[in-house]
């Protein structure tokens, strides 16, 4: 399992990028955290493989997350709609078509958000024999001192590493 925690930039050299499409190929999987979006942007399988790019983003502020999809492990306790406060992700293009939302913002509760009312903020695929499971959520610390957010994340690491045997504790 590879967890992209808030990295940013080109951390990967060419080596360690085919070593990292190798894994994914062979059934790997990937889960990455709010700035793993602004990563690896001279590598365009790694924007297949998170989904999408980061675009910008508005202060921090409270916003309505809409879950889409709550058979998912990482959002099936979920309430259908949730407020949450963090830094929340634009994204260069809207991954939608090729990722199964999980989570979107309802880009009416809060300032700032420029995708033009259709704003995945957490999703999942396969791609290419490996999974991937990305979230926007991750700036603040409260974030990760949330219980749901740290379950939300738990789950995306069982989903990503096809473990579907554990069930997530309150």
């Amino acid at each position: 399992m590879v967890f992209f925690l808030n990295t940013t930039g080109e951390i990967l050299d060419d080596s360690q990028r085919a070593a990292f499409e190798g894994y994914i190929k062979a059934g790997g999987g990937y889960v990455g955290a709010h700035a793993a979006a602004d990563t690896l942007y001279t590598w365009p399988y790694y924007e297949k493989i998170v989904g999408a790019w980061f675009g910008g983003h508005p202060a921090i502020q409270k916003a309505k997350v809409k879950v889409e999809d709550n058979k998912n492990i990482s959002t099936s306790f979920f309430a259908a709609v949730v407020e949450r406060e963090d830094e929340w992700y634009n994204y260069r293009t809207n991954p939608r078509p090729n990722v199964t939302v999980l989570m979107s913002l309802d880009e009416s509760s809060y300032q700032g958000g420029s995708m033009k009312g259709d704003h995945p903020i957490t999703w999942c695929h396969e791609i290419d024999g490996g999974r991937a499971w990305y979230s926007g959520f991750g700036h603040t610390k409260e974030t990760f001192t949330n219980p749901d957010t740290v379950k939300l994340f738990m789950g995306g690491i069982l989903w990503a590493a096809n473990i579907t045997s554990v069930k997530l504790k309150d």
